[in-house]
């Protein structure tokens, strides 16, 4: 196997962002923001910084208005010809016609409330959405220009914790399940929801007839109308992006990295990618349906882009705008915005995004405010210039200041955390950046990982290890604590200080060059891609350690072990001596084992291949649930793409390989089919994947496949069944026989013959319900019983 190390190195980087940073903020046609485009008047605006109110300011026609009332808003979101803001602690919804120009925009009150608040505003082309923010019921109107009629909402019934707004139609994650429920007019809402099916999502915002957004695994998907290419995500830049901001047929996104934006779609598939933003760093985007507008990180001034727009080109003449609202809660783990005191006037503090993994840091000049009844004139084009220079000079001293200072701060509380034992050091997160040539390793990785926190769904304690904390937890490595062994080295049981019950993957320890690559890879693969995976039928990562040579993996103990010693240990000969002799069992671990295949091959985005699907690495927990285990193999397939072209060899266990990728050096996942099929003849027959056949007089190996999928195919079933479980009774009958018929399609010789994980995991589930219409002897004091 000759994968170049940097691809895991760049995938690390990529995933170790993910769980450093919260839920993403994305801001498009309908999302909330602190600056907000009414598209169909051409107007510009957003909430004022450094006064004592944070106030709205809008530019139109080459004029800056002012807007009514004077009071503290804390996001605002626009339509066509209107746009609404929630005032701040979100008890009032107010809109603002935007289809003539007034010295003074005047409002109407959509909501008020002295006890529920308001969160998510959502405005469309014309409909107005917004969401309670304690029980997630989404509530909608109809916009304040729009002849005051209503405009469905999905029900008190669905609970969401995000939404967004397109064109006469709305979108939400739901808060039970994570996925995308769409509701309104239009033909795309319903294509749009079904395009998204069961994708568990982090973030979404809404175009005029697409919707983008961040999966939990921070990748970026777009669904919905393709007539100009903006649901092309670029495949090597899909785990780097953060912000949006979608239009009518374009989509752009800043890269998490450095706040850079980058577009794709519109009439011609780079009018959106404009020299005006080259090199240009941004805190927030928006987009009308034909341009956008984005808050820059270096003064917090706001310039608009795209054919749209053609008002000016440079800054817009408003006031400086807050790249957050400002809030009395505390702030997460990336802690607050550079001058965010001064930036809300006192008022609060704006929660720092961890989006852009270096912000700078701007000082805030002093602002005289204005009357509210007053328009605030643009300043003098030389004069700002004048300002921007020093601003810009300051603002990347202080920056660089800052992240000296948070880099040895994050070093030292490490070092101090983990001398402590923290077990709940590290709770990941779901964003991602973008990787360059200076990648971490897992070392900077354990720096990264440990300052963050997480409000994603998943609650594992992911943390980092010493070495010696591994070394004492295992009695040195001793022979007596050796259970097994992995993709790239000896498996540990080991207890941990307090008391958990851990398995420990320790690296082999030579010193020659090629075996320490080889190490480094699978060790880089399996922290990667468990690191952004979670079901309950694979197993779970605790945490790993890096120390020198050292690569360690610290992973669930699975108490009853892995499901080839049970079939094949040499003390499991009675049919008494194990709970796995039982058809009712077999096809449930069966079943398990399914269901953790079809998670990486049809819902981990990019899809997962394992590559290495056999007995040995399908364990059972202290419950006898089947995991998944070991993916020192696997790789990430691109998306639209069904097979991977491999430049090295095979890889696997003789007697699981698919003969398919052997011979053609074509990987699918209709490989990993194969695999769980011969697992499947191994629960069926009891016999390993290859074994000596001494029933035919003859001492040579012969595979389970040649074995059995014959006999299957010709009806003979009988002759094949493990005799410690014996001929399956009346009410079991039909599901062996669905095992078996599943078992013989999987290992068919071409991967089309072969059926999708899904197809296989129904059938599965079918089968265990033929034999729950009578549990026979399996019960539960029997499930509980842990075989030696």
């Amino acid at each position: 196997m000759t994968i170049p190390p940097s691809f895991f190195t760049i995938i690390l980087f990529l995933i170790t962002l993910v769980r450093l940073s919260p839920p993403t903020v994305v801001n498009g046609l309908g999302s909330a923001s602190t600056t907000a485009i009414t598209f169909g008047s051409t107007t510009v605006c957003g909430i004022i910084a450094a006064e004592p109110t944070q106030r709205v300011q809008c530019y139109q026609n080459g004029q800056v208005i002012s807007v009514q009332p004077n009071v503290s808003f804390e996001a605002i979101s626009g339509g066509d010809d209107f746009f609404c803001g929630l005032t701040s602690g979100g008890f009032s919804l107010l809109c603002w016609d935007t289809s003539a120009s007034y010295s003074s925009f005047e409002p109407k009150r959509l909501y008020y409330s002295n006890t529920v608040k308001l969160t998510d505003l959502a405005v469309g082309d014309t409909q107005v959405c917004a969401k309670e923010i304690n029980s997630g019921i989404a509530r909608c109107w109809r916009g304040s220009n729009q002849g005051g009629s209503n405009f469905s909402a999905p029900g008190e019934a669905l609970k969401f914790r995000a939404m967004t707004s397109g064109s006469g139609f709305s979108c939400g994650i739901l808060k039970n399940n994570s996925s995308v429920l769409c509701w309104g007019n239009g033909y795309m809402v319903s294509e749009i929801q079904r395009q998204f099916g069961n994708l568990s999502m982090s973030s979404l915002v809404a175009g005029e007839s697409h919707v983008c957004g961040l999966t939990t695994t921070g990748m970026l998907v777009c669904k919905g109308n393709n007539g100009s290419g903006q649901l092309d995500v670029p495949f090597s830049f899909a785990s780097e992006f953060s912000g949006l901001a979608l239009g009518r047929n374009f989509t752009c996104a800043m890269r998490a990295r450095n706040g850079l934006v980058a577009c794709w779609g519109g009439s011609n598939r780079f009018e959106f990618d404009n020299s005006v933003i080259e090199n240009i760093s941004f805190e927030t985007i928006v987009a009308g349906l034909d341009f956008v507008c984005g808050l820059t990180s270096s003064n917090l001034s706001t310039i608009c882009w795209g054919p749209g727009w053609s008002n000016m080109t440079g800054e817009l003449p408003l006031g400086i705008v807050l790249p957050g609202p400002c809030v009395y809660s505390s702030c997460n783990a990336c802690g607050v915005y550079p001058n965010s005191e001064a930036l809300c006037d006192g008022s609060g503090n704006i929660c720092k995004s961890c989006t852009i993994e270096m912000p700078l840091a701007v000082p805030v000049p002093p602002v005289a405010s204005s009357p509210p009844s007053q328009p605030v004139s643009p300043p003098a084009t030389k004069a700002r210039n004048k300002f921007s220079l020093p601003f810009m000079i300051v603002g990347s001293v202080g920056g660089f200041a800052g992240i000296c200072s948070i880099v040895f701060c994050l070093w030292a509380g490490v070092h101090g955390l983990l001398r402590k034992n923290d077990s709940n050091s590290v709770q990941p997160n779901n964003v991602d950046t973008v990787a360059d040539s200076n990648a971490p390793t897992p070392s900077s990785l354990k720096r990264q990982r440990s300052g963050s926190s997480t409000t994603s769904k998943h609650t594992d304690r992911t943390r980092i290890f010493s070495f010696s904390e591994l070394s004492s937890a295992t009695n040195n490595f001793s022979i007596e604590n050796k259970i097994g062994a992995g993709s790239f080295g000896s498996v540990y049981k080991g207890n941990l200080m307090d008391g958990r019950e851990v398995a420990i993957k320790r690296g082999e320890t030579s010193v020659r060059t090629k075996k320490f690559q080889e190490k480094e890879i699978a060790f880089d693969s399996e922290l990667v891609l468990l690191s952004r995976i979670h079901h309950k039928h694979l197993v779970g990562l605790v945490g790993f350690c890096e120390e020198s040579d050292e690569r360690l993996l610290v992973y669930e103990y699975m108490s009853n072990g892995a499901l080839h010693d049970h079939l094949h240990s040499k003390n499991n000969v009675e049919r008494s001596s194990s709970v796995l002799n039982s058809w009712q069992m077999r096809i449930k671990i069966a079943l398990d084992a399914a269901r953790g295949i079809e998670y990486l091959h049809s819902y981990a985005v990019p899809p997962i291949i394992h590559r290495d699907i056999k007995s040995s690495n399908i364990l059972l927990d202290a419950n006898w649930t089947a995991r998944v285990s070991d993916f020192g193999l696997s790789l990430i397939l691109r998306p639209d793409s069904e097979h991977e072209s491999m430049s090295s060899k095979a890889v696997g266990t003789v007697g699981y390989i698919d003969p398919e990728y052997y011979v053609l050096n074509v990987l699918t996942a209709k490989s990993d089919v194969y695999g769980l099929g011969v697992v499947l003849l191994e629960l069926l027959t009891g016999k390993r994947a290859v074994f000596k056949n001494e029933e035919d007089g003859t001492a040579g190996p012969i595979g389970v496949v040649e074995y059995a999928a014959p006999l299957i195919l010709a009806g003979e079933l009988q002759k094949v069944v493990d005799r410690r479980v014996g001929l399956p009774e009346l009410h079991e009958a039909g599901a062996v026989h669905l095992l078996a018929y599943i078992a013989a399609r999987c290992v068919s010789l071409e991967g089309k013959e072969r059926p999708g994980m899904s197809d296989i995991v129904a059938n599965l589930e079918r089968a265990v319900a033929l034999c729950e219409e009578n549990p026979g002897r399996l019960s539960p004091t029997t499930m509980s019983t842990r075989s030696e």
